[in-house]
């Protein structure tokens, strides 16, 4: 039943037919539960293993290295390969596959954790009328029209409507569907507002929630997926996880690469058809063949095999960081999608506050003999922690704030007319509540007032253990007197009070809403001499005056205290007692904002990062927070900038466009509007951060390019999240944005290096190819280069240490190429320099070299009709391993120096030596022994196909590889200038990686 909120009591029970007094009879039961099914939310039938698996091979790349793996496989044992050289390069790539899709199943299989856990906040069993009798039943076991009793401490077990209240008031906890700070209290009565949100749906509980005051019946009105956590669960299906903007990226450069490299394949494949009935082939087919193998070693050097690795540890690396920050990263890639964010939409309880209701100000009447005639007083402390100083209006403390008669009968008051518990929590090292959050303020209040005499010293009570200092004071008042009749608190009287004894001598000790109790009152408490006098209109004027300023401006939740000297002997309260009142004092609380969260606003204005502060709480308490924080701090008016959920559904489509761009608040939201904010942001091509600690932030936290779940917060919270702050607070967020955009600008750099890597290999054998010189590089070579020597400094250049500036940067566009037209230019320089210096090697030692044959450069190039011709040379000299290793041993140590030029993109190696980041010179020097480790070792160098070098080789392959130091140098030098920056803006539009916008215009 979707409107039970907008109908009456007697509406709903007739819509399921049901006697309140009796309840469902067991027809009824058996009838209803074939309609609706049962209250259980459906178990989901999870993706099965094989397809996870399968999932993590549909890449374009990947697919690309597969067919080369099979194909080099085939085409060994077609040229009658066996044993470990035919297995060896399939054997490789199917392993490097393997470890990426491990890794992607491990994090997919995470993901669904979420909708397993929403499960445990469904009830276990509940109180059932049926067939005029109740009985204790398993909540799965409910169907709508069933007639439930809840009282204090219950979890309410499915949606359900109330019928009767049992006591004065019911009160619910529904922070985890609705983020509200306070308790809501429920009522009978129907509700007529239009798009009414939860919070408005005053008559309804819902499933899940936490009953803290009261007792009372309702009838059942949604069970199982049509329940408010039914909804949540909807919403979480129906979110696809989005992939990260470096994630986006890699993708369009996957597809790019693999039309390159196809067209690269193809076009050797073709030029060299004419060489196909070449004598050295031996026939038509095999020349075919040995073509279409160069081709896939082609293939296997555009692929940067190793690049998905060294991401995927850069990322891990970072992880590290971010948690000594205390942010938690559940999901790699979320790490860089940190550092392009442009929204942080914050929750407000909890994060941007301490979720620990504090007085912050009390306001007692001093004299009436004087002006001003009232006293205000500050109270410091943020938490439920029993440590805080009280302070004058002129900003002296108060050492002993219990020899003032009005602060001290304000702590007698909150100490027994209080049903709360504040105790310490030795697990978690904090102090916790049990009870309503306003009266735990009151609690911690007492505390800090202290007692009167020896006992208020500090040094006293600092000497207490954690455990008894918790409510030392308010356990002395309360061994003071003795409670004898509680008057409980309703709706109309909005007050309660509380009879006590004392030394034969009876006091009721009266709070409540500040209209209800000042207008009861006749006498007020002087603070100056603790004298009682009459309360005239000018002293009601002047405390309804301070009340509307705590309420209004200061938008605190304001409660007045009072107390009344009764007849000796009295032993119980009736309504009519509660009438002249003597005034003690006001007090006003709120959740107070963090400490560090203002700077950390600060921080995200600087670094171009808008924060949109996302509550279930009333629009004024929530704009008051916005101006403590300093989030409005630049507006004189919030219209434009604060908007209701009502309010901005209501608005037309191109006003809420514009609403969307400069909105900073956002209030009286359920799930389904978060979720609905982050669409919409999403859309206008904002990448969104989302924090949230509820049930109620699940989906919204999934739908987000990074969902930011509390560590306080609710497991599905967590489930649904990218990552986790520890310690609950917004300031963490703003230090794990800035470690983001480190960890990008380290990522960029290390790409680039192995695009340059690559493209040195491709040139190579490309080059090699169409000159019809001999196989430079073979595939297992090639993967051991791509792999390991530049895998090694790779993950490395991760290690780069940031810039002093990261966070005064504007975050990146979504669609900013992670290299662009000038980079691009730039790295195919170095590219071609690259390939071309590992082919000059090969050339060298066969027309150059004493240790080689001397040949002429033209018989290099036709070596493949040796064997049909008269040559001075053996034609096996051509089958040499020295030419090879030569070639391959260039292309390590070009690599290892183009390395030292991606310590920066644009700063030149006298700016920023070498040893600025040790674990590149380090990377180098490991990667250079195992190199040599393969030349010299004789197992490896047979498997490898390589032999050792000589001294003078060695001199070479330094002669051919420093030069590109130098070329990067030159480049650098004009990336610096101002000609480098024209040339930037000729080729800034022609990027590597293609940008989806060109296609959408």
């Amino acid at each position: 039943m979707e409107n039970a909120y907008a109908k009456s009591v007697a509406e709903v029970l007739e819509a399921f037919g049901v006697d309140p007094t009796k309840g469902l009879s067991d027809t009824q039961v058996a009838e209803n539960a074939r309609m609706y099914g049962r209250n259980v939310l459906p178990q989901e039938g999870s993706t099965p293993f094989w397809k996870l698996i399968l999932k993590q091979f549909d890449d374009l790349l990947v697919k690309i290295l597969i067919a080369a793996a099979v194909v080099s496989f085939l085409l060994a044992l077609i040229n009658g390969e066996t044993g470990l050289t035919a297995f060896l390069e399939p054997s490789v790539i199917f392993l490097i596959l393997a470890a990426n899709a491990a890794v992607g199943v491990i994090t997919e299989t995470n993901a669904e954790k979420a909708l397993q856990e929403l499960r445990a906040y469904q009830a276990d069993v509940a109180t059932v009328l049926r067939n005029g009798c109740f009985s204790i039943l398993p909540a799965t076991e409910l169907v709508p029209g069933d007639i439930v009793e809840v009282g204090v401490g219950c979890k309410v077990p499915a949606d359900m409507r109330m019928v009767e209240m049992l006591s004065n008031q019911l009160r619910v906890d529904q922070a985890i569907l609705t983020g509200e700070s306070c308790s809501v209290a429920k009522e009978l009565k129907s509700t007529s507002a239009t798009n009414a949100v939860y919070q408005d749906k005053t008559n309804i509980l819902f499933s899940g929630t936490v009953v803290v005051a009261g007792r009372a019946r309702a009838i059942v009105v949604g069970v199982g997926s049509n329940t408010a956590m039914g909804s949540i669960r909807d919403a979480m299906l129906r979110t696809e996880d989005e992939a990260t903007p470096l994630k986006k990226k890699l993708d369009e450069f996957g597809t790019f690469l693999a039309k390159i490299i196809a067209g690269i394949c193809i076009l050797v494949w073709v030029v060299n058809i004419g060489h196909f009935h070449d004598p050295s082939h031996g026939g038509y087919l095999r020349g075919a063949i040995h073509y279409f193998k160069i081709a896939v070693a082609l293939a296997v050097a555009a692929i940067p095999e190793g690049l998905p690795a060294v991401v995927t540890t850069c990322l891990a690396l970072g992880t590290k960081r971010m948690a000594r920050l205390n942010a938690i990263v559940r999901s790699l890639p979320s790490v860089e999608t940190l550092g392009c964010t442009t929204v942080i939409c914050s929750d407000k309880t909890g994060t941007l506050t301490t979720n620990m209701m504090s007085v912050s100000k009390v306001c007692v009447v001093r004299s009436v003999h004087r002006s001003p005639i009232t006293d205000e007083y500050s109270v410091t402390g943020t938490t439920f922690s029993p440590e805080g100083l009280i302070f004058d209006a002129t900003g002296m403390q108060l050492e002993f704030p219990a020899q003032f008669p009005c602060l001290l009968h304000i702590a007698m008051c909150s100490a027994l007319c209080n049903e709360s518990t504040l105790q310490y929590n030795p697990d978690k090292k904090a102090y916790e509540k049990i009870g309503e959050s306003t009266e735990v303020a009151l609690r911690v209040l007492v505390e800090k007032v202290g007692l009167p005499g020896f006992d208020s010293m500090p040094s006293a009570l600092n000497m207490l253990s954690k455990h008894e200092r918790a409510a030392y004071c308010n356990h002395y008042w309360e061994h003071q007197f003795k409670k004898i009749s509680v008057l409980e608190f309703s709706r109309d009287r909005k007050m309660m009070s509380v009879l006590c004894s004392r030394k034969q001598q009876e006091i009721m000790f009266s709070k409540g809403a500040p209209e209800s109790i000042i207008i009861r009152c006749s006498h007020i408490l002087c603070n100056d001499d603790g004298s009682s006098v009459p309360l005239t209109t000018d002293i009601r004027n002047e405390l309804e005056a301070r009340f509307q300023s705590f309420a209004g401006k200061d938008t605190l939740r304001c409660l007045a205290l009072a107390l009344k000297r009764m007849p000796t002997g009295q032993q119980t309260l009736s309504y009519e007692d509660e009438s002249n009142l003597t005034f003690i004092g006001l007090v006003g609380m709120l959740d107070p904002p963090r400490e560090e969260v203002r700077n950390a606003m600060l921080s995200c204005m600087a670094a171009g990062i808008r924060v949109i502060v996302v509550t279930g709480d009333n629009k004024s308490t929530a704009e008051s927070l916005c101006r403590q924080i300093g989030a409005f701090e630049h507006l004189d008016d919030f219209t434009g900038y604060s908007y209701t959920a009502s309010e901005f559904e209501q608005l037309p489509p191109m006003q809420r466009t514009i609403a969307l761009q400069r909105m900073e608040l956002f209030t009286r939201v359920e799930p389904s509007h978060k979720k609905m904010l982050v669409e919409a942001l999403q859309n206008q091509n904002e990448v969104v951060a989302m924090t949230g600690d509820g049930v109620n932030d699940a989906p919204a936290l999934k739908k987000a390019d990074i969902g930011i779940a509390m560590g306080s917060g609710t497991a599905v919270a967590k489930s649904a999240s990218d990552m986790v702050l520890a310690d609950d607070n917004f300031a963490s967020i703003v230090a794990a944005v800035a470690e983001g955009r480190a960890i990008y600008n380290n990522t960029k750099q290390f790409i680039r290096y192995m695009i340059s890597s690559n493209i040195g290999e491709v040139v190579c054998i490309f080059v090699a190819a169409v000159l019809g010189m001999p196989d430079t590089l073979i595939p297992v070579q090639l993967l051991w280069v791509n792999l390991v020597t530049d895998g090694l400094p790779a993950t490395a250049i991760g290690f780069n240490k940031p810039d002093c500036n990261v966070m005064a940067a504007k975050p990146r566009k979504v669609n900013e190429a992670v290299v662009t037209g000038w980079l691009f230019f730039r790295y195919l320089v170095i590219g071609a320099y690259v390939g071309l210096a590992t082919i000059a090697g090969f050339v060298w030692w066969f027309v150059y070299s004493d240790d080689g044959p001397k040949l002429p450069y033209n018989e290099l190039v036709n070596f493949d009709s040796c064997s049909t011709r008269q040559t001075p040379y053996p034609c096996s000299i051509f089958d040499d391993r020295h030419p090879s290793t030569v070639s391959m041993t260039v292309l390590v140590v070009v690599e290892m120096f183009n390395a030292l030029n991606n310590l920066s993109e644009n700063q030149s190696l006298l700016v920023i030596p070498p040893w600025s980041n040790l674990w590149l010179v380090g990377s180098i020097i490991l990667t250079m022994l195992l190199h040599v480790l393969i030349l010299y070792i004789e197992p490896l160098s047979i498997l490898f196909s390589v032999t050792p070098l000589t001294w003078a080789e060695w001199r070479i392959v330094l002669y051919l590889s420093f030069p590109v130091i130098i070329i990067d140098e030159i480049l650098k030098f004009f990336s610096r200038n101002s000609r480098g920056r024209r040339l930037h803006f000729r080729l800034r539009r022609h990027d590597i990686l293609p940008k989806n916008e060109a296609h959408d215009k």
